[in-house]
């Protein structure tokens, strides 16, 4: 019962930002490998790569698109150690921050990552929530609105990062993605 109101929530606000900006046109979005839904607000292309995370290569699938001037994208992996679940989101966050040319944390330089474990998620320390302003590799100025978070299914786990990559950081579009997210 409380996903079914969570569903009606997430697509009410999605119909009341819709209705604001018609550029963006919410969707769910099945992600039956990765036991995962995510609410897109344009239709996503998909790809994988190999990336090393946490000193292993592991096949990386994604999933995004561009709308509205933002880009939103949703990317896992497989991990076959449970024990690495935390190293390796440490390791995805630091990798990506350092892309954007984010330096290490230096404390009041930036809001600190709040927790964010949604419904059937590990509840790991490394499991935030964060927004950021770094440069794209073009020089650009970029907002970025990120994810990490992970959960376990059999013996492995799913690892996850969503993000919102925007010139200005938009906190109610990004509020509709990461609730969007839905284990399945």
């Amino acid at each position: 019962m409380r996903s079914h109101a969570r569903c009606w929530l997430v697509l009410g606000a999605a119909l009341g930002l819709q209705a604001c900006s018609p550029a963006l046109n919410w969707r769910s979005v099945p992600v039956p490998e990765a036991a995962l839904q995510a609410m897109l607000p344009c239709k996503p292309e998909q790809a994988t790569r190999t990336v090393e995370l946490a000193g292993t290569p592991l096949a990386m699938s994604m999933l995004g698109c561009d709308a509205d001037g933002a880009t939103f994208a949703v990317s896992y992996v497989r991990l076959a150690d449970p024990s690495q679940v935390g190293r390796a989101l440490e390791h995805w966050q630091a990798a990506t921050l350092a892309r954007m040319g984010v330096p290490a944390s230096v404390p009041g330089s930036a809001p600190a990552p709040q927790p964010f474990v949604p419904p059937g998620a590990l509840a790991v320390p490394q499991a935030v929530r964060t927004t950021v302003q770094g440069r794209r590799p073009d020089g650009t100025a970029v907002a970025a609105q990120a994810v990490w978070f992970a959960r376990a299914v059999g013996g492995e786990v799913l690892v996850y990062h969503a993000v919102v990559l925007s010139p200005k950081p938009q906190p109610a579009v990004a509020d509709i993605f990461f609730a969007g997210l839905e284990l399945k």
